[in-house]
């Protein structure tokens, strides 16, 4: 019923996820990565609950408290003008078993390429696909026109997916008119093991702590009508950053003033694939449903994404494949539109608006906590690996 072997386009998160999910339960697994090896790039991530529950079920707790993954505490949002708490999310209130982590992109990686290795994961690195053709066994062209085959090709490939492009042709992505700037600092202001939001008119600044708190990660998210390059690896003048949130106080500000190298990334809006999967071809995290940073959750996504494909191809061979689209297609889209809705409620102005959405932010997580936290557990208390 399940398939012998299968190649893996691209060893990031999604790829390497799925990648192990399969090699463990039998598959000869290939993964093309076109980077000539897996470096250390990109800078932090929030792995939610449900996001932790794959990595648990893959075996790779243990390895993530080596790497100095962060247990978080709460999520914080503060207003940009002072350092006062407006609402606290207490995150250890989630159940025993939901625990909520920020880990080095980076750390994450390698901790995912180890166990791919230990499972005999086969990587061909420095190798660029070309185009792939979706079939009964289908196949992929490289850039030196040689030729791969297998019973699946997964296209982990990220938001400029050729096996998108192979099942969908080119999408029509936008420009939200919404750029982030992504940096790491040293911990020097006694940054709490917490997710900080600190919102400001028309921007925001994400802050949490990394490898055992020794660093800070930094998403400062700012509204724009200049176009910006998609893509979050883009180097910028730190003064241009500064510019941006000059208005930001206290703890938020310093944080600013310490960043040295920050990247730049225009936030594009993709739509949903409407094709995930045909003639043995199938999507997943961004190749098939890039997602807005503001629900911290395309990481998580495709974790979920990679074991719920790997399950249903193990059980039911390729032709589970519609199943497993079936299947992610109503959660994922409801994650996009959360993530959406979020950028507002971080970017009011000051005035009557903010002033009303703030004190029931605050009254709210003072008054009924476990109602606010109760609000995510159509996202947080979801475990794919339970079915």
């Amino acid at each position: 019923m399940g398939i012998s072997n299968a190649i893996v386009i691209g060893a990031g998160i999604g790829g390497l996820a799925a990648s192990i999910a399969l090699a463990r339960r039998g598959v000869a697994v290939t993964v093309i990565e076109q980077a000539t090896a897996i470096r250390e790039v990109g800078a932090g991530l929030q792995i939610s609950p449900n996001g932790l529950a794959v990595l648990r079920a893959l075996g790779l707790s243990k390895r993530l408290a080596e790497r100095g993954a962060v247990r978080g505490q709460a999520v914080v949002m503060r207003a940009y003008d002072n350092d006062k708490d407006v609402a606290r999310l207490d995150l250890m209130r989630l159940p025993a078993d939901q625990a909520y982590i920020f880990m080095h992109r980076a750390d994450l990686v390698d901790v995912l390429a180890r166990s791919a290795r230990e499972h005999n994961v086969t990587f061909q690195m420095g190798t660029q696909v070309q185009s792939i053709i979706p079939g009964d066994t289908p196949q992929l062209t490289l850039t030196d026109n040689s030729r791969l085959r297998a019973e699946l090709i997964v296209g982990a490939d990220g938001i400029h997916s050729r096996a998108r492009i192979a099942l969908n042709g080119a999408d029509n992505a936008f420009f939200t008119g919404q750029v982030a700037w992504r940096a790491t600092v040293p911990n020097t202001v006694g940054h709490e093991n917490v997710a900080m939001v600190t919102m400001g008119p028309a921007r925001h600044l994400v802050s949490y702590p990394l490898r055992g708190g020794r660093l800070i990660n930094l998403v400062a998210v700012e509204e724009r009508s200049d176009w910006a390059e998609e893509g979050w690896n883009h180097p910028d003048d730190p003064a241009n950053l500064r510019a941006a949130f000059a208005g930001f106080c206290g703890m938020a500000g310093d944080m600013i003033n310490a960043v040295e190298a920050p990247t730049l990334w225009g936030l594009h809006r993709h739509p949903v694939a409407p094709v995930w999967q045909r003639g043995g071809v199938a999507l997943l995290g961004d190749a098939a449903h890039p997602t807005l940073p503001f629900l911290a959750q395309g990481a998580n996504m495709a974790l979920e994404d990679a074991w719920v494909l790997a399950d249903h191809v193990i059980k039911g061979g390729v032709a589970a494949l519609p199943d497993y689209q079936s299947a992610r297609v109503p959660r994922v889209k409801r994650v996009i539109k959360a993530a959406e809705g979020n950028a507002w409620r971080y970017h009011l102005r000051p005035g009557p608006v903010r002033f009303a959405a703030h004190t029931a932010l605050r009254l709210g997580s003072r008054v009924a906590p476990m109602r606010m936290l109760g609000a995510f557990d159509w996202l947080y208390g979801v475990d794919v690996t339970a079915r």
